[in-house]
């Protein structure tokens, strides 16, 4: 065999070069990472969305203050204050008003805290995309929204309370006989406000807002049981029955029953099955409508 049989020509050289130098830059396939390590990296990426949404908060803390309390003190001033000292309201309606207040405030609260953010997110600005791209599932994206929802929709009605409280002057005569029961409704409401702020802010499009508030919210409010005791539509049985569809109902019969135990109200088992059972419906709702809007 000669010399010249036994070497490669050049064109072979050439051709298996690049073959030698690919096979340095092709990556080899990525292990998959542990569950307990996706579990930490969750955690570490939601504790730092949180903590952004706590600061942004933080510094618009005035602006939220005002738009928190405007509306639920008008409320309770005419009806609490000019209504009853007018002679148009006996004294103690003042009891049957600020609970139903409080928690039509941690309502509107919940619900636009998370609702009115996603839609800018999602159709404006599209900040979610930033997000969705953390080194964590999108289901968790979802459920940061809610918390810091909640955490907001319970800062309203803590501040609501006794802001409402000293508004009215005397005869309030609100009590907190049971405050497990009174921190488990407040817990449940919030969590019911964040849940449907998410469910509404992905099924809503840029041109719907307004209809949310006039044609969800609105009615929600008028037959939610804010103004009145579920009990008082007594005498109109079929709206009384057709009411119990409405969540805030629970919300203001649960606040109700437990600072204003003397007049009657839904039991509380009723009440805390009722929320609990619509906060997991929402939750659902909510995380799978999130799924699609942000894979789509």
């Amino acid at each position: 065999m000669t010399k010249t049989s036994l070497s490669r020509s050049p064109d072979q050289s050439a051709a298996q070069e690049p073959e030698r130098k690919l096979s340095y830059i092709v990556p080899k396939p990525v292990q998959p990472a542990a569950a307990g390590t996706q579990k930490g990296i969750n955690w570490k990426a939601f504790n730092a969305m949180l903590a952004r949404d706590v600061h942004v908060a933080r510094r618009s803390a005035v602006p939220l203050l005002l738009q928190t309390l405007l509306q639920p003190l008008l409320f309770v001033f005419i009806f609490g204050t000019v209504m009853t000292r007018s002679g148009l309201m006996p004294e103690s309606y003042k009891q049957v008003l600020l609970p139903g207040i409080v928690g039509l405030s941690m309502l509107t609260t919940g619900i636009q805290a998370v609702s009115m953010r996603l839609i800018m997110e999602f159709q404006f600005t599209r900040e979610i995309e930033d997000r969705l791209l953390a080194p964590m599932e999108i289901g968790w994206v979802a459920i940061e929204k809610v918390v810091a929802g909640m955490m907001q929709a319970m800062i309203s009605g803590a501040v609501v309370l006794p802001a409402g409280w000293l508004l009215m002057g005397r005869h309030v005569g609100l009590t907190l006989a049971q405050p497990l029961a009174f921190i488990a409704i407040l817990v449940l409401v919030a969590l019911f406000a964040a849940c449907g702020g998410l469910a509404m802010g992905c099924s809503v499009g840029q041109t719907n807002i307004g209809l949310l508030f006039s044609l969800i919210l609105l009615p929600v409010t008028m037959f939610g049981c804010v103004y009145y005791p579920w009990s008082a539509l007594s005498h109109f049985p079929v709206i009384q029955k057709l009411v119990l569809l409405n969540p805030l109902v629970y919300a203001s019969e649960g606040l109700r029953a437990t600072l204003a135990p003397q007049y009657g109200h839904m039991s509380m088992v009723v009440i805390l099955s009722a929320l609990a059972i619509i906060d997991i419906g929402l939750i659902v709702t909510g995380l799978n409508r999130f799924n699609r809007k942000a894979v789509s």
